[in-house]
């Protein structure tokens, strides 16, 4: 098989390109020459930027096999997300590799807004030497004010503790429980802007911050106060900032970041009393490994067609550990879920039993509807699934029971040897069903699990016909009157077309007597015409097959 394509689009660390692994192919290009990118684009599985390569709506176009965007980095403003999940794209970024350089930026500027030490610099080598012109102010007993408490904003809080400052905070999302061990006061933003001397801001760029320290918030600030932005340029209104700055409303300011970038043209650059950096908070030698080697990874999982963490356009947020192999046993069920519907009901129902019930599930029903629509959509996946389902008029209801399931979770007769791994009656690790019912009123459900040992998918119901067969690889299925030629006619004609049985089993349904399901373990795939001559010979009334990832 051909390897998947990365498409590394900007210059990253040699690092990101060893954590890709040799099995994947990478291709280069100059992502900022916008024709050279979409030349490079088609055939690539994933593409690696930062931040100035523009993954819009004409990129993925371009990308026709494009599975992954990976943004060595925190921001995505580069990259359009809603464009990206339409088409099935996962993005992935690493939000916590920047984190501690951007603090680390934060405390620089706020000692270079307080001591004019880039200016002190610039005069004395410039041969000047001005003492008094350079005065400045002590951080210590002064109040700052942090204006959100996420990642940065709690290891800016925590460094400033020790240079003896008292700490506010506005962030409506935070526990007050978490701020107070950090030594920080909630306050509201008002509350917040009159009493600091100093002040930060850690916020992402959205409709609801871009402006929010304009024009109001800078006439209600302390004429001595001090402005460090190193998050997101437009959060600060640089028009006001420099209006503030001006008439002495503001003392000084340090500004990382700008609404438009890269600016190298700014009324606030006339100010001496101002300190600009050009967007160098994830500037470091560890913060660029970190982001590369980070979305390195995450993009080999992503191709590898499992769950990743730090996917921005899936709706599932963070997967406890444990839950992680149960995510691809689900969509599996999903996937013959739908063979086995020969279509889609309008609901689908995912039912979580047993001890895995204990751990946060919900994760499993964009799994399970993510394996249903991969039966009848190809592009189907994480991101776009409920997009489709939508689309579709599909809806999902997820049960939980944590409790270890009953033995009616499982039909009591069937043909699973009682020693086996996960024999009928048993009470499994852990069950997953998707079930649903069709148009005409039929009832259709999959169930599987986990062996104990290795953490195999195995199937152990469908229809309620009860079975003990591994979760992958080839299979087939044919429903049939019991009889005694069940097993040899499908096997004969099987073998006549050359195509080898690896397992065989007769699945039962005490509600059903009389019927029975013969579920397949094939070493490869069986055509059509020939599972069909095989439905034929034994009076099957229903046959499907399916592939899955071995």
């Amino acid at each position: 098989m051909d390897k998947p394509v990365v498409l590394i689009a900007e210059e990253l660390s040699p690092a990101t390109v060893d954590a890709l692994g040799p099995d994947i192919e990478v291709r280069h290009c100059a992502g900022a020459d916008r024709r050279a990118l979409l030349a490079a684009l088609p055939g690539a599985d994933a593409v690696l930027v930062r931040s100035a390569t523009r993954m819009d709506a004409e990129a993925l176009a371009a990308a026709d096999r494009l599975k992954v965007i990976g943004r060595a980095g925190v921001g995505l403003d580069n990259v359009d997300v809603a464009a990206a999940s339409r088409a099935g794209v996962m993005v992935v970024n690493a939000p916590t590799s920047n984190v501690v350089s951007a603090a680390e930026l934060t405390v620089g500027l706020l000692l270079s807004v307080a001591r004019n030490i880039p200016q002190a610099d610039a005069a004395l080598k410039g041969g000047q030497w001005k003492r008094g012109q350079f005065t400045g102010v002590e951080l210590a007993d002064k109040t700052l004010g942090i204006v959100g408490l996420g990642r940065i904003g709690s290891l800016v809080a925590r460094r400033m503790e020790a240079f003896g400052m008292r700490l506010l905070a506005y962030d409506p999302y935070v526990q007050p429980e978490y701020a107070a061990r950090l030594g920080v006061e909630v306050v509201e933003l008002d509350e917040l802007l009159t009493r600091a001397d100093f002040l930060t801001v850690h916020l992402p760029k959205t409709p609801e911050t871009a402006g929010l320290l304009g024009f109001e918030a800078l006439h209600k600030v302390k004429p001595t106060v001090r402005i460090v932005n190193a998050a997101r340029g437009g959060i600060v209104d640089e028009a006001e900032l420099y209006a503030a700055l001006k008439e002495g409303r503001v003392a000084g300011a340090g500004i990382d970041v700008f609404a438009s970038e890269p600016c190298t043209d700014s009324p606030l650059f006339e100010l001496a009393n101002v300190v600009v950096t050009p967007h160098l908070g994830a500037g470091t030698a560890e913060a660029q490994e970190r982001a590369g080697v980070s979305v390195a990874r995450s993009v080999r999982q992503a191709l590898a067609g499992r769950f990743v963490p730090e996917a921005v356009n899936v709706r599932m947020g963070r997967v406890d550990d444990g839950l992680d192999p149960w995510l691809t046993l689900t969509e599996r069920v999903g996937r013959l879920f739908t063979a086995s519907a020969d279509g889609l009901p309008g609901r689908i129902r995912v039912r979580v039993t047993g001890g895995i019930g204990r751990l946060d599930a919900a994760p499993l029903e964009l799994a399970a509807l993510t394996g249903v629509l991969g039966g009848v959509v190809e592009s189907a996946s994480y991101v776009n699934a409920p997009l489709i389902a939508q689309e579709r008029g599909l809806a999902t209801e997820l049960v939980v029971e944590s409790d270890a399931p009953a033995e009616s979770d499982v039909p009591a007769e069937s043909a699973v040897p009682a020693g086996s791994a996960v024999s009928a009656g048993s009470a499994h690790p852990g069950l997953v069903s998707v079930s649903g019912t069709l148009p005409g009123g039929t009832e259709v459900s999959v169930s599987g699990t986990l062996t104990a040992l290795g953490g195999g998918e195995r199937l152990v119901e469908v229809c309620g016909f009860g079975l003990d067969l591994p979760l992958s690889g080839s299979t087939a299925f044919l429903r049939a009157p019991e009889g005694a030629g069940v097993i040899g006619g499908v096997s004969e004609t099987l073998g006549a077309a050359g195509v080898a049985i690896g397992a065989l089993q007769i699945g039962r349904d005490p509600a059903r007597p009389g019927e029975v399901l013969v579920a397949l373990g094939l070493a490869g795939p069986v055509a059509p015409e020939v599972l069909a001559d095989a439905a034929d010979r034994i009076g099957a009334t229903a046959s499907w097959s399916l592939e899955l990832p071995r």
